[in-house]
């Protein structure tokens, strides 16, 4: 995998969690949901950070 592979990976992650963002947002959300959700971003988040981290300016 090259580094323009991940690169082109990460973005979609990046998208994708705009889609969690948007779920999060509806109020008849469960909260077991909800919870999963909240993780899922967490994480992501944690990925995208240690990304930034391997590849700068990117």
């Amino acid at each position: 995998m090259t580094e323009q592979e991940i690169r082109e990976g990460v973005e979609k992650v990046r998208r994708e969690r705009a889609n969690l963002l948007q779920l999060i947002e509806k109020p008849d959300l469960s909260l077991d949901t909800r919870q999963d959700v909240n993780q899922a971003l967490e994480e992501i988040d944690d990925l995208l950070v240690e990304f930034e981290r391997t590849f700068p300016g990117g």
